[in-house]
Parts: structure tokens; C-alpha cells; sequence
């Protein structure tokens, strides 16, 4: 126990000592870290102090600086305003001399303008004087005297102008007829056509006449099926061995000879069978119909048409003008047109387009108002072709006017393939007018004494009296009736006017 008793005071004691050693040594430590602590702080205040003065410097100098540079700068700007002041100065005194200088010119302006007013009363009164002494002269009044004066100058005009149109009709003949020429020349040339004339009423043989009384049927009941059904007309005469079907629509009426032929091949002809003829003859024309437009759009190596056209084309095989078979006319237009598109440079498909469908409208124009010509474009417009194509269908006959080398050369290839010997025929009433015509407007002009249409109407001489016109309007003359002829008439080719003055003098030996 006593041993124990030591160890534990000898335990308590030590902890005693070391916690007063520990604790010595913590104050020391902690006066030691306050010191330095106290001495960091002194060098911080003091370099913070530094801080501020060299700041404070800095700050002055760039005060200083910046003073000086607005100081220059404002110098600088007084400088410029006064520049300126002095240029508005001169430019005002400028303006000012300017002013005065304008003044003294409008005072001078003023001056002369008196002056000219005062000479101008002068020449006046100078004038009159003098046309008061040219009348005393002459011995007529202004207005005579101005009468003889346009009478001259007329008769001056008139002779400048006959030599001015002789002038240009030669240059332009030169130039022009023999380019003209050879090109077409060289489309007809290139192009063969048949030219056989065809009828627009059907006649159809029939073996004999006993045979018309079955086609008329009991009390005409035949006759007026085969009318209703077909839209024609049937007509049966004394003509022997023959019956004739009449239609102003092409198609109806080959329908209707087709179904007519047949029913005579046949032999047995009543309502019913005619019925089943006329069904079987429409889908065979129209098969024909068909095969004739995408033939002719083969022929011409056109093969982007609208179906509707295509057939509405074909239905031109049974249409004719004047004689010709529209759709031969159409495709002879077309292989003229491009040939001379082919000669003049151009591109020849355009051309071979509008020629084949310029015509399109007679096959629809016994159905629809208006030209031919009209219709057709109207059609081509409504079925997507170009506007140029169209307008070249709608100008073939001048119901627009051409504006483009296309429009002229779909008509100059109509007028040719027309005007071709053969081509068509005309009847004498329509010739005899168009005659007539040529030799009325020839006749309505001044000095005319009489007018002679020849060749076919295809010249007009015309005879004029010399006393009233001389020669130099004899040009004039010729001029103004082809002017006219061309405006007025409707003609094929071309028509040539001659005008021929003849001067005779007479006398009598006794």
C-alpha cells in the first residue's frame, strides 16, 4: 500500500509539473506570435500607406495628363472652328459678289430685252410694210399668195416623194426578191404535193335505180332514220344510178357515205339495220380520223401534241377549201414553213409546228363563230401550245397583226401552197366579184380613165389621163392602189398594179 501511495503521488506531482511546464511554454509561444503579429501588421500599415501616396501620384500625373490632352484637344477643335468661320466668310463674300454680278446682269438682261421688244416692232412694222409692197407688186392678197404657195410646195412634194418611194422599191427589190426567191424556190422545190380537187358533197353509186325506192322505205321511213341518225342530208333525184348526201360537217357526212355504201353492199336496209350500220361506219371514221392526225404528226416529226389536237387534226382529212384537202395543206404549210426557217437560220420545228395547226380552226368552224383563224388559236391556247405558236396560228390571215419572223412564215407558206397551180378552185361568182373589186378601187382615184384587171386578177393595168397626172405621180399612184388593194381584199399571191400614161398628139393635112 505504501508503495502505491507513492506511485500515485509521484503520478500527480508529474502531471502537476508538466502542466505548469506546458503552460510556460504557451505563453511564451503566444507573446512571441503577438509580437510578430504586431510587427506583420506596422510593415503592412506602412506599405499600405506607400501604396496610397504612390497612388495618389499616379492619379495626379494622369489628372495632369489627361488636362493637358483636353487642353491640346480644345485647341485643336478652336482651330478647326475658326477654319471654318473663315471659309463661310469667303463663301459669303462669295455669294455676295455672286449677288451683286447676277443683279448687274438682270439690269442688262432688262435693258436688252427693252431693245429686242423695240426691234421686234421694227421688223413688224418693217414686214408689213414690205407685204403691203408685195401686194401693190404682185396683186393678190396673203392668202392667194399662200394658196399658189402650197399648190408649189405640193407639187414639189410630189415629185420628192415619187422619187423617194421609186428609190426605196428599187433598194428594197434588190435586196429583198432575190433572197425572197431563192428561198422560195428552193421550199417549193423541196416539197411535192398532189393538188387534186375534192367536193364537199358525197355522191355515191348505187347499182340501179330501183334501188332508191328501198333506200326512201315504206312511206320515207328509211330516208328519215338514216337522216336522224347520221345528220345529213340524203338527196335522191332523177340523177341515175346515183345518190348524193349532203353535210356542212365533213365527218358527219363521210359517217354518213360510209353507212350509205354499206347498206347497199348489204342490200338489207331498214331502220334497224341502218342503226347498226351507222354504228359500225361512226367508229370506223373516227378510227380514220385518229390514224390521219398521229400520221400527220409522224410525217412532220411532231410528237408532243395534246391528244384532243391530234384528233381534232386528223378530222382535217375530210375538210376542204376551195377545193383542197385542208389536212394535204396543212402538212405541205408546214414542210414550207421549215424549209424556209431552215434557210434563214432559224430553228425549223417552231416553224413545221404552227404551219400544221394554222388551219386547226376549219375543222370546228361550221360548229364555233368566228374566223377560222381565231378558232384555231383559241384551241391551241386552250390545249397548252406556246404563245408564239398561237399567235402565229391567230396572224395567218392577219386577224392580229404579225409581230415576229414565225407569224410571216406561216403566212407566206399558206399563201404559197394556196397560190400553187392546182391548188384550188375557185367559183366564178367569188372571181368575178374579186374582178370587180380590183377594177372599182382603181377607178375611185383622180386621173384614172380606165382600169383593166388581167391575168386572173392577178394584175391590174390601169390607164390614166395624162393632163392630170404627169409621171412623177404615176408612182404615187401605183403606190396608193396597192395600199389599198391590200387593205380592202382578201386575195391568193400577189397582185401587180401597172399604171401607164400615154401622151398623143393629132392633126389633120387638108
Amino acid at each position: 500500500m505504501p508503495e502505491v501511495l507513492w506511485l500515485v503521488i509521484g503520478a500527480v506531482v508529474g502531471i502537476a509539473l508538466g502542466f505548469v511546464i506546458t503552460r510556460f511554454v504557451v505563453n511564451a509561444s503566444t507573446k512571441r506570435a503577438a509580437q510578430e503579429a504586431e510587427s506583420l501588421v506596422a510593415d503592412a500599415k506602412k506599405q499600405a500607406e506607400t501604396l496610397r501616396r504612390e497612388a495618389i501620384v499616379e492619379a495626379k500625373d494622369e489628372v495632369l495628363k489627361m488636362k493637358q490632352d483636353a487642353q491640346a484637344e480644345n485647341k485643336e477643335r478652336l482651330r478647326e472652328v475658326r477654319t471654318a468661320e473663315n471659309r463661310l466668310s469667303q463663301r459669303e463674300e462669295s455669294l455676295d459678289r455672286r449677288v451683286e454680278s447676277l443683279d448687274t446682269r438682270e439690269h442688262q438682261i432688262s435693258s436688252m430685252q427693252g431693245q429686242l421688244e423695240r426691234r421686234e416692232r421694227d421688223l413688224k412694222e418693217a414686214a408689213e410694210e414690205i407685204n403691203r409692197r408685195l401686194e401693190r407688186v404682185a396683186g393678190m392678197s396673203p392668202d392667194e399668195a399662200k394658196a399658189e404657195l402650197l399648190d408649189t410646195l405640193k407639187e414639189e412634194v410630189t415629185h420628192e416623194s415619187a422619187a423617194i418611194i421609186r428609190d426605196a422599191e428599187a433598194r428594197t427589190r434588190a435586196e429583198a426578191d432575190k433572197k425572197s426567191r431563192e428561198i422560195l424556190s428552193l421550199a417549193i422545190q423541196r416539197v411535192a404535193a398532189d393538188h387534186s380537187a375534192e367536193n364537199t358533197v358525197s355522191a355515191i353509186h348505187i347499182p340501179s335505180d330501183d334501188l332508191k325506192g328501198r333506200i326512201i322505205g315504206r312511206e320515207g321511213r328509211n330516208i328519215r332514220s338514216f337522216e336522224q341518225l347520221t345528220g345529213t342530208n340524203l338527196i335522191i333525184d332523177d340523177t341515175p344510178e346515183c345518190v348524193t348526201i349532203s353535210c356542212f360537217d365533213p365527218v358527219r357526212r363521210e359517217i354518213g357515205r360510209v353507212t350509205m355504201e354499206n347498206l347497199i353492199a348489204d342490200g338489207r336496209i331498214h331502220p334497224a339495220r341502218i342503226e347498226e350500220m351507222f354504228g359500225k361506219a361512226e367508229e370506223y371514221v373516227n378510227q380514220r380520223v385518229q390514224e390521219a392526225g398521229e400520221q400527220a404528226t409522224f410525217d412532220t416529226g411532231i410528237h408532243d401534241l395534246h391528244p384532243e389536237l391530234v384528233r381534232t387534226l386528223g378530222r382535217l382529212r375530210y375538210r376542204t377549201s376551195y377545193g383542197q384537202n385542208v389536212l394535204n395543206h396543212s402538212l405541205e404549210v408546214a414542210y414550207l414553213s421549215g424549209v424556209m426557217a431552215a434557210e434563214l437560220g432559224l430553228d425549223p420545228i417552231p416553224a413545221k409546228r404552227a404551219g400544221l395547226l394554222h388551219d386547226l380552226g376549219k375543222a370546228v368552224d361550221h360548229e364555233v363563230e368566228g374566223s377560222h383563224a381565231v378558232i384555231g388559236a383559241d384551241l391551241a391556247r386552250r390545249f397548252g401550245e406556246k404563245p408564239e405558236i398561237v399567235h402565229a396560228i391567230e396572224a395567218h390571215h392577219n386577224d392580229v397583226e404579225p409581230n415576229s419572223v414565225l407569224d410571216v412564215l406561216v403566212q407566206a407558206a399558206d399563201a404559197v401552197s394556196a397560190a400553187r397551180p392546182g391548188a384550188r378552185k375557185e367559183t366564178l361568182d367569188s372571181y368575178i366579184k374579186r374582178l370587180e373589186k380590183l377594177e372599182e378601187i382603181a377607178n375611185a382615184h383622180k386621173g384614172v380613165e380606165r382600169t383593166y384587171a388581167i391575168q386572173a386578177g392577178r394584175e391590174v393595168r390601169v390607164m390614166v389621163t395624162p393632163e392630170v397626172v404627169d409621171e412623177a405621180a404615176t408612182t404615187v399612184l401605183a403606190h396608193d392602189i396597192a395600199h389599198q388593194i391590200e387593205s380592202e381584199m382578201q386575195y391568193p399571191g400577189q397582185v401587180k398594179v401597172v399604171v401607164i400614161r400615154e401622151s398623143r398628139a393629132s392633126a389633120v393635112a387638108k
